[in-house]
């Protein structure tokens, strides 16, 4: 089951999702649509064709993102929270061979590896949820158990170093 939770730059994100989808490319596509159709047999019109899919497939987001905007609980940072990990925390770990990593706790809509953002609801999330700076933490994964050393804790994103 789905947690719903979503930071607010996360709302933000999938509400500018709604509105490009809604307000720019629908109509744009519902244009060339008709001028496809326009042209005449739409049995082997391939603009026609595709674009009637392309339509169905954005009503299909559309639809998803409206209810999910509705669904979800925008959760802010609350200055109580520094020092310990909670939603929206970006972390810095450390394992046993010196591994360095950063992550940061999002919900489930906002997951972008590139970014290392993970799930509240992932493995590693649940294990560093109320966890301080310098505590261990074990995290069970499907090649064993792995133990990690919480170096950083904050609410601002990481400076690149």
């Amino acid at each position: 089951m789905k947690t719903n939770l979503i930071t607010r730059a996360g709302w933000h994100k999938l509400d500018e999702e709604l509105k490009y989808l809604w307000k720019v490319e629908r109509p744009a596509v519902t244009q060339s649509v008709s001028e496809a159709a326009a042209l005449g047999d739409r049995s082997e019109n391939a603009e026609y064709i595709y674009g009637k899919k392309r339509l169905r497939e954005i009503d299909r987001r559309v639809r998803y993102l409206m209810k999910r905007l509705e669904a979800v609980k925008i959760i802010d940072h609350d200055p109580r929270q520094n020092g310990k990990v909670f939603f929206g925390a970006w972390v810095e770990l450390e394992n046993e061979e010196g591994e360095v990593v950063r992550y940061r706790i999002v919900g489930p809509d906002e997951i972008d590896t590139k970014n290392n953002h993970i799930t509240i609801d992932s493995p590693m999330a649940r294990a560093l949820i109320g966890k301080q700076t310098d505590d261990e933490v074990q995290v069970k994964t499907p090649a064993g158990v792995k133990e990690w050393y919480i170096n950083k804790i904050q609410y601002q994103p990481f400076e690149q170093e």
